[in-house]
């Protein structure tokens, strides 16, 4: 076992500062750590009685556990950001990959305290929405195909698939299976069809008002009829068509389409065109969802830049760096239980330091994350409620004028 002796603490000044001395070297380039090293250093050590007592320590274990607080405060800040903004950053930034963070160094590697606010937008809802759209063909991400059936006399069946199959015969769509998202067969609009046998030449019209049928004919007449009215005619047309005719209609089953009516000779080599997805690009992950974030663990977060750390953020650190180095040097002691002296030997504090450590660490902890949770977005939206409804009772107690006519 090595000589503890060897280890004693001394006071650093900033020729020997943490700039070089920390185990990941992450904030060594910034230099409010580098000249702040120094300072935590001497405040560690006058907390842990030095000069007065000895510290079985040097600085460089203090510049460990300076590095770690601050590392500790930049995952909490980071947890912060990501859990407000979580949902945000789906597919939305560039992930953080492996290779980015294995090529960054020193500065580099940091970037909380420096990067621009979240902006809010839909986020999943956008995705999620996009996948209903594809659903009822109004929208989406996936392209919508055409193609096209010849009629054939008295034939109402006919398969979609192979009609699919022959449009694309000797491409890379061969074999695919196509879900079909609309049948292009029906009669004419209703609307185009508000025809009226009284229309015809000037000398026709002048004749309708000579006989009083100005009044009725819709060519001829001046009265302002509301919007529901043609509605409720294209509705009769339609209806009429349904149940007096044998109306244009479709029936499909696993891409299997029944023709209505019957095609007589006259349809023959007419074509009806329907609209069709590939199944295998519904559920084929999209190209543009390359290199975007996919879950916290590569949000593009990195170390806090500790320049940019406010007053009560470096107080934290300070303190959290004081309880590590207290756990630190109990740990040391408590390899030495007891030191000898020329009349017997004298009991070190490693166990009591050890304890206090670990208690004001875990005091710390509770404390920053309590202090993150009352000012997340979720609080404050809590907050914004409760003062809307306070505000609503207070005006709802205030005496409304009263109106003299």
């Amino acid at each position: 076992m090595a000589n503890k002796f060897g280890f004693l603490y001394s006071d650093p000044d900033i020729d020997t500062s943490a700039s070089g001395s920390t185990p990941y070297a992450i904030y060594d380039n910034d230099a409010s750590f580098v000249t702040e090293s120094v300072q935590v250093c001497q405040y560690v050590a006058r907390k842990l009685g030095h000069p007065v007592m000895q510290l079985e320590f040097n600085s460089g274990s203090i510049y460990a556990t300076f590095e770690e607080s601050i590392s500790e405060y930049s995952q909490h800040i980071n947890n912060y950001n990501i859990k407000n903004w979580m949902f945000n950053q789906y597919g939305a930034d560039t992930k953080l990959s492996g290779s980015q963070w294995a090529n960054e160094t020193g500065s580099n590697s940091m970037g909380t305290g420096s990067v621009d606010v979240v902006h809010p937008h839909m986020g999943t809802s956008h995705v999620l929405s996009e996948q209903y759209g594809e659903a009822v063909n109004v929208g989406g991400s996936t392209t919508v195909y055409s193609a096209s059936i010849d009629l054939i006399e008295g034939q109402q069946e006919y398969d979609l698939q192979n009609a699919f199959s022959a449009s694309v015969a000797g491409t890379a769509l061969t074999g695919k299976r196509i879900e079909i998202q609309r049948v292009f067969h029906g009669p004419r609009a209703a609307v185009s069809r508000f025809w009226d046998p009284f229309i015809g030449t000037f000398d026709q019209r002048m004749m309708l008002d000579q006989f009083g049928f100005a009044s009725y004919a819709p060519s001829t007449t001046f009265v302002l009829r509301p919007i529901y009215y043609d509605v409720l005619r294209a509705q009769a047309i339609e209806t009429s068509d349904y149940i007096r005719r044998s109306n244009y209609s479709f029936h499909l089953v696993n891409n299997n389409v029944r023709i209505f009516p019957r095609p007589d000779a006259d349809d023959a080599g007419n074509k009806i065109w329907f609209s069709y997805y590939i199944k295998d690009e519904m559920t084929e992950t999209k190209s543009y969802t390359a290199d975007k974030v996919t879950d916290p663990s590569n949000v593009p977060y990195k170390f806090i830049t500790y320049s940019e750390i406010n007053a009560s953020g470096r107080q934290w650190i300070r303190k959290f760096t004081l309880a590590l180095s207290k756990e630190l040097l109990g740990i040391i002691r408590s390899k030495y239980a007891s030191m000898p002296l020329p009349n017997g030997e004298v009991a070190l504090d490693g166990d009591a330091l050890k304890s206090e450590g670990r208690e004001e660490k875990t005091l710390l902890l509770e404390e920053l994350k309590e202090f993150l949770d009352s000012v997340s977005m979720e609080e404050r939206s809590r907050a914004e409620s409760e003062q809307a409804e306070s505000q609503q009772q207070i005006l709802n107690k205030a005496p409304l004028t009263i109106f003299m006519g």
